[in-house]
Parts: structure tokens; C-alpha cells; sequence
């Protein structure tokens, strides 16, 4: 009970966090330049943003984008889900339904948490650089992601035979909270993780938009395939960097697919892990999230300018 109560402070904590410093950056904002009603000029490629409308379609786009990505490359991660998990479960033991299972729903979290992400770095990123607005980007979606995870990862692997089975089991035995299990490694994977994209992506932006003034070419704007290269290299990366967080994330969240006994903690899990299967165990389905990810950040980067970009432009006409 202490633990779960500690949960709650520590999201009630970030969220406070989140919007402190969304606030003030908005306060500065309103001290340095003068906000209006209409949008004079959105920059999609930094992120900026400068009016309470272009806010609104940043947050748009991104929930969009990311849901979209999401659900076409569902079936990617549920073959990820099943390679992390601790008795090597496969489409013989689940059945290929696995595949899709919760995709509807499970995505529609990720609507959130695209929103979340992308609204939060918007608005903190030209106040306090990509650094801080991704972590709390990061930090702001788990409110959501943290769900998100646990409910697909247990309907992937079998715990629960649909989704409305799975919401109403976990409300009735485990509360609120259990929506929140094994928070911690997903806590640690996701805020680096974010932090890692969303650096790369901005740092990535300034580099090819120089390369291109160097090359003398017409426009500076970062094409299609700029963003989608600049979401496959950052994700690719942040990937590499978090994998045995994810496996480790991924067995506390499945422990009810498994007959083993169940972990004690996120760190014994880790040790467990080690002592038992090996250090390579902790990079179990790296080859199926790497494509996950690489497909999903890439079509997200893709796709967000672009949408964003529209709805400045029919919010100006």
C-alpha cells in the first residue's frame, strides 16, 4: 500500500512539475512578445509555438500522428510483447489473434499520449530547449502510457481474453493503481527514451537545415523523407538505450502469463534475469522493437509536421 501511495505522489508530483513549468514558460512568452487571436507563422520544423490556436493543432497533429502509427504497426509489438516475456511465449501458445487484440482500444491511448508529448515539448521547447520539454513531455504522457501498457501487454500474452475483460478485472482486484503496475521501469524506460527522440529530432533539424543552407538549395524546409529519416535515426538510438529497461518492463507487467514465481521488484527481476537466462535476455526482441520503433517515431515525425503545418494554414484562412 505505501508503494502504490508513493505511485500517486510522484505522478501527482510530475504533473505539478509539467505544469509549473508550461505556465511559466507561457508567462515569459507573454512578457517577450505580443500574443494575438490569428497565427502569423508556425515553425514546425523547431516546434514553436506562438498562439493558444496553434497550441491546439500541435496538440492535434501529435495525438493523431502517433495513435495512426500506432495501430498499423500493432502487430509489430505484440511479436515484441511475446519475445520479452519470461516463458518465451509464441503465436502457437496465443493464437495469431495476439496480433490485434486491444489494437482499437490501446490505441486510442495513444491518441493521449501523442497529445501529451507533443503539446508539452511545444510549448516548454523554445523556453527551455529540447532537454527539458522532452522529459517532461515524458513524464506527462505516463499518466496515460503506463495504462496504455499494461492493459495491451496483458491481452497480447493471454492474461485476459479482450478488453473490456481486462479494465473491469484490473478495477475490481487491483484498483486505480493496478493500472499503474510495474510504473516504475516503464517511468525509466519511456523519459529517456523521450528525452533521446526528441533531442536527436531537434538536433537532427538544425544540422540538416545547415547542411542545406551550405548546399545553397531553394528552400530550408525539411521534406518528407527529412522527418521520417530524422524519426527511423532517433528512435533507432533511443532503442538501443532502453532495451533492457523495456524486457524488464514488459516481464513485472506479464507476470500473471507466466508459472514461475512472480518477481519481487523491478530490481529483482533485473538480477533474476541475469543470474538465470543471461545478460543477452535483456535485449530479447530487440530485432521486433526495433522495427516498431523505427516505424512508429518515423511515421510520427512524418506525419505531425505535415498535419500541423494543414491545420495552421486553414486556421489562418
Amino acid at each position: 500500500m505505501k508503494r502504490r501511495w508513493s505511485l500517486l505522489k510522484l505522478l501527482t508530483l510530475l504533473t505539478l512539475c509539467v505544469i509549473a513549468l508550461v505556465s511559466n514558460a507561457n508567462t515569459i512568452g507573454a512578457h517577450s512578445t505580443a500574443r494575438t487571436a490569428t497565427i502569423t507563422k508556425f515553425d514546425f520544423r523547431s516546434g514553436a509555438i506562438t498562439t493558444s490556436a496553434s497550441i491546439t493543432n500541435k496538440v492535434v497533429s501529435g495525438g493523431v500522428s502517433r495513435a495512426l502509427a500506432q495501430a498499423l504497426l500493432y502487430p509489430v509489438d505484440a511479436l515484441r510483447t511475446l519475445a520479452q516475456t519470461r516463458d518465451g511465449r509464441t503465436l502457437a501458445d496465443v493464437g495469431t489473434q495476439a496480433l490485434v487484440k486491444g489494437c482499437a482500444q490501446t490505441s486510442s491511448f495513444a491518441l493521449f499520449t501523442g497529445a501529451l508529448q507533443f503539446g508539452i515539448f511545444g510549448m516548454v521547447n523554445p523556453h527551455y530547449g529540447p532537454l527539458v520539454a522532452s522529459a517532461c513531455g515524458a513524464a506527462g504522457s505516463c499518466l496515460v502510457s503506463v495504462p496504455q501498457e499494461v492493459l495491451k501487454q496483458r491481452l497480447i500474452t493471454g492474461v485476459y481474453s479482450n478488453f473490456r475483460e481486462a479494465a473491469s478485472s484490473i478495477w475490481k482486484t487491483e484498483g486505480v493503481l493496478g493500472f499503474y503496475s510495474a510504473w516504475k521501469p516503464t517511468v525509466s524506460r519511456n523519459v529517456p527514451f523521450v528525452v533521446t527522440t526528441f533531442t536527436c529530432r531537434d538536433i537532427l533539424h538544425k544540422r540538416l537545415k545547415k547542411m542545406k543552407q551550405k548546399q545553397h538549395q531553394d528552400t530550408e524546409e525539411l521534406n518528407t523523407l527529412d522527418n521520417l529519416g530524422i524519426g527511423i535515426s532517433s528512435a533507432l538510438l533511443a532503442g538501443f538505450i532502453t532495451q533492457p529497461i523495456d524486457v524488464i518492463k514488459t516481464r513485472m507487467m506479464t507476470q500473471g502469463a507466466s508459472t514461475a514465481a512472480p518477481y519481487k521488484s523491478a530490481f529483482d527481476c533485473a538480477l533474476t534475469i541475469l543470474r538465470t537466462e543471461g545478460w543477452q535476455k535483456l535485449y530479447s526482441g530487440i530485432g521486433q522493437r526495433s522495427i516498431y520503433m523505427c516505424g512508429l517515431w518515423g511515421m510520427t515525425f512524418m506525419l505531425e509536421p505535415m498535419m500541423t503545418n494543414y491545420l495552421n494554414l486553414r486556421t489562418m484562412n
